[in-house]
């Protein structure tokens, strides 16, 4: 196989023909036109060693001494490049690499596996979809949430919700960003079901710590799901068929420069969800439960110039659960739903320069009802964005360059209650919310010595509220030293804001939860991070990764209590308990990438903490989700042409919660007292899954496949609540204490038929 390199250089201004350095750019891309994140590039130049990695568009630079140089471009999955040449000004070049496959039996064999995950500096992780099939899954599907929490620093949040948490931070300190679009609803009821369709991400780009000048708003986590930007050739169809639920993935061709991707997924489960939520509990809580969701992606592609590229992605998904019990006389559905739309253009006005611009729209909004005899309640809330973005990447001087510009204008209705026929009729909801922001931000990508190179950032956020108003600066920097090809440490520091906030009510998954604004008094939330690590390549297939971070959070918010406290002596803003945090922890991560077996280990040892001055006496207690041990052992193996299996292995410290430490009767009324505020500690979550795939086809082009997985499959219980009974003994003179454990769901084995052709 060939691999393809372009040479274009570029006459420097001097007009001399040798200089002391010189600047080598350009682009890394395979040969269906895809541009090649994170590939290595090895420039050898007098005895000098410089290192580079392509970024998300597949573009580099370094400044290297001029004189004979060799460059070897290596990226997983396709065969390495070798260039060998003398440089003598600054020189611009494309580079295509062959992927590394061989046909046998029409049946598609990798020398090289591509790796699934890839390891970039200050703790950033990419993800290839596509080579994490082999991950257990309920649907037989790659649930993006799921694998970011076999990470480390990640941590999951046991069953029955399908939130995550980074680094001592909570679940709203993360952004998902879809496309560059923000997504605020973030999991399907009880987190069982993937809430993106794999089939329509084509990589996803985590970075742990927000440490890209570009993205801001959350204290923690920024995910980045790509759809394909590349322009369909041909007609494809993918898809799943499950016992739960179902995907379609269609891909049309209109013209050589136009295209779109459509997907679409949808359950059938009204029979079956209730059954599950059942065989937890002795008692048939739930007489009858209906449950569904679906959801769509939708991307166009047009090449409407040779330089111009304009792409419209869109989203949208539906939840809805309706819950009937006659015994009670009560009736409760609720349902909440996520749309985006984003048209975009990307510009490339030369080979050093480019441009993204874009518009957005995000809405998310839940609704909850009840009717229970005659009395009848509804909650509901909504939070909508509507926003410009635009990003310019260009050199100045040699130096790499990405700078724009940002506007966002939130309208939110946080919380609206309305109940009838309590007393008299009660409407109490929070005032709608309009808010700006407008943000400014460059990143500087300097090399300060032969081995040592800088990210600088620095990001210029206003925020716009009624009477309030905020202007911050947030300081991002981080140092990468490569001294050879095998090992490679960074140190960062990171300075983040938050305007918006989620208010969680529910700790079992039920998204009554809602999102508020920073206004009326409420201060933004605040945090700054250090952290510090390296990456070693112990050998071509063994890779590993270890790190450190400390995390201080300030005006962290509280609320109380349920879904809503609504009475006339009392304010939102008066119920809500602000304070502040910190978490500490280390991380590691071993990870094999090539071979019949391939996998990772990742193991997190972390404190996270809190002080409110409401809660525990003013004292410091461990967060909810402080769980000091967080281990994940994800393993994928080829046997053969035909079949592959995968396992997941998952141990994590019980969540924290409140007991009572004491009890006693006053009047035959039961009196609790505690020594602390999440004194108690859940057992031990353990989780063990497995997948097995038995492929009838699998060409480059063609799939056929049946999926065998088990969910928890030694059948562990892991609880979702603890209840305690109280009772007296029969001489009452003694409180007897039974603690029960909740759990929602055990062994879950699906069976599912993936196909493409």
């Amino acid at each position: 196989m060939k691999i393809i390199a372009l040479f274009f250089c570029f006459i420097s201004f001097s007009g001399v023909f040798a200089q002391s350095k010189a600047t080598i750019s350009g682009n890394v891309k395979s040969s269906d036109n895809e541009n090649l994140v994170g590939a290595t590039l090895l420039f050898a130049s007098n005895d000098s060693q410089v290192f580079s990695t392509s970024d998300s568009f597949g573009n580099f630079s370094v400044t290297i001494p001029s004189g004979q140089l060799k460059i070897k471009i290596d990226h997983s999955g396709y065969i390495p490049a070798n260039i060998q040449f003398e440089i003598k000004k600054d020189t611009f070049f494309s580079i295509v690499l062959e992927k590394d496959i061989a046909h046998l039996k029409e049946v598609v064999i990798s020398n090289n596996k591509k790796n699934a995950i890839t390891n970039l500096s200050n703790g950033k992780l990419s993800f290839n979809v596509k080579e994490l099939a082999a991950v257990p899954n309920i649907l037989g599907t790659t649930d993006i949430l799921k694998i970011l929490q076999l990470t480390p620093g990640v941590q999951n949040s046991g069953d029955a919700n399908g939130y995550f948490y980074v680094r001592g931070g909570d679940p709203g300190h993360n952004a998902i960003l879809y496309n560059g679009t923000p997504i605020y609803g973030m999991s399907h009821l009880l987190g069982i079901f993937p809430f993106y369709n794999a089939d329509h991400i084509k990589d996803v780009e985590f970075d742990k710590s927000s440490s890209n000048a570009k993205y801001g708003g959350r204290l923690s986590s920024t995910t980045l799901l790509n759809s394909n930007k590349k322009l369909p050739s041909e007609v494809g169809i993918q898809g799943n068929v499950g016992i739960l639920a179902s995907q379609l993935s269609i891909t049309v061709p209109l013209s050589n420069k136009t295209g779109f991707y459509i997907s679409g997924r949808k359950t059938y489960i009204d029979e079956i969800v209730g059954p599950i939520m059942k065989s937890g509990s002795k008692n048939n809580d739930v007489k009858d439960m209906k449950y569904g969701f679906s959801d769509g992606n939708f991307t166009f592609l047009s090449q409407i110039s040779k330089n111009n590229l304009f792409v419209l992605d869109a989203f949208v998904s539906g939840d809805e659960l309706k819950v009937k019990d006659e015994n009670l006389a009560l009736r409760t559905s609720l349902k909440w739903s996520n749309f985006t739309i984003s048209p975009s253009l990307i510009t490339t006005i030369s080979p050093k320069i480019s441009m993204s611009n874009a518009v957005y729209f995000s809405q998310y909004s839940n609704d909850l009802s009840m009717e229970q005899a005659t009395i009848q309640f509804n909650v509901s809330s909504y939070v909508k964005d509507f926003g410009f973005t635009n990003s310019v990447r260009y050199s100045f001087k040699n130096i790499p360059f990405e700078s724009g510009f940002q506007y966002t204008y939130h309208n939110l209705q946080p919380q609206k209650v309305n109940v009838e026929n309590f007393t008299t009729i009660n409407n109490n909801f929070q005032d709608i919310i309009n808010t700006n922001e407008a943000a400014v931000f460059t990143s500087i990508k300097p090399k300060i010595a032969e081995n040592l190179t800088a990210d600088l950032g620095i990001r210029i956020n206003y925020y716009a509220s009624g009477a309030d108003s905020y202007l911050h600066f947030q300081p991002r920097a981080m140092l990468n030293y490569v001294p050879n090809e095998k090992y490679s440490f960074y140190a960062s520091y990171n300075k983040q804001y938050q305007y918006l906030s989620l208010i969680t009510t529910s700790s079992v998954g039920i998204p009554t939860d809602f999102w508020i604004a920073s206004s009326d008094g409420i201060e933004p939330q605040s945090s700054y991070e250090f952290s510090i690590g390296s990456n070693q390549n112990i050998t071509r297939n063994w890779t590993s990764s270890l790190g450190g971070f400390y995390r201080s959070m300030k005006n962290l918010l509280e609320y109380p209590y349920g879904i809503t406290q609504f009475n006339e002596i009392t304010t939102f803003k008066n119920d809500l308990y602000v304070g502040k945090g910190k978490a500490y922890g280390l991380e590691m991560m071993l990870k094999k990438s090539n071979g019949k077996f391939s996998g990772w280990l990742s193991y997190t040892l972390s404190w996270s903490d809190r002080n409110f001055d409401e809660l525990n006496n003013g004292k410091p207690y461990f967060a909810k989700y402080d769980r000091r041990h967080n281990l994940s052992l994800v393993g994928m193996y080829d046997l053969n042409s035909k079949w592959n299996f995968g396992i997941t292995q998952l141990f994590s410290s019980g969540n924290r919660f409140t007991m009572p430490t004491s009890w006693y009767f006053i009047n035959n009324n039961p009196v609790k007292e505690y020594s602390g505020y999440n004194n108690a500690q859940m057992p031990n979550y353990i989780r063990t899954d497995i997948a097995a795939n038995y492929y009838f086809i699998k060409t480059a082009k063609k799939e056929s496949a049946l999926n065998f997985s088990i969910y928890n499959t030694f059948n562990i219980s892991n609880p979702i609540y603890v209840v305690l009974d109280v009772e007296v003994n029969e001489n009452k003179d003694k409180v007897v204490v039974t603690q029960k454990e909740k759990v929602l769901y055990r062994i879950l084995p699906s069976v599912s038929w993936r196909f493409k052709f």
